[in-house]
């Protein structure tokens, strides 16, 4: 249990790095796959509630963008593992790791995407991406709380400025 306390944090670290930064090819090389999500699932969704061009490359919420997101996640939660004093990129890593993931998350629920995604081909990849959003989910939150001795006092003292402001 003591091995685990002090270094679980790595394997939950791991895992989402893992995840995000294994998705990175399809979202920067235009796989078929992300084109058919981006382009052709949320792209027409979000066109049909008047928000056109959102998924589409260039959009706010583009495979490339959201895979930035991921990148800067990946490396945020990596740097701050591994240097012990400065355990607050690793909160930040997971707190913008909740983030993109909760989003991804929501348009699988929400949207025509599904939890199970179909492809382009027919086959369907058995909610396999909607598991590893949740495992990332849950991945980032869990560090969250075991970073909270990090971040908690830091929110305390910004509430206490705000406060006196």
């Amino acid at each position: 249990m003591n091995w685990l306390k002090k270094h679980g944090h790595w394997l939950l670290t791991m895992y989402v790095a893992f995840v995000f930064i294994q998705s990175l090819f399809f979202k920067f090389a235009g796989s078929p796959e992300t084109v058919y999500i981006f382009q052709g699932k949320l792209d027409p969704w979000a066109a049909s509630l008047g928000f056109a061009g959102v998924f589409a490359p260039g959009g706010i919420f583009s495979a490339k963008v959201v895979g930035s997101f991921e990148l800067i996640a990946s490396v945020l939660l990596l740097a701050g593992a591994a240097l012990s004093t400065q355990r607050i990129l690793q909160v930040l890593g997971a707190a913008l790791g909740l983030g993109v993931i909760s989003g991804a998350i929501f348009f699988h629920l929400f949207t025509p995407l599904g939890v199970a995604v179909v492809n382009t081909d027919g086959s369907s990849d058995g909610g396999e991406l909607f598991a590893l959003a949740c495992g990332v989910w849950l991945a980032c939150a869990a560090l969250l709380w075991i970073r909270r001795s990090t971040w908690v006092p830091l929110l305390a003292r910004l509430a206490g400025r705000q406060a006196q402001l």
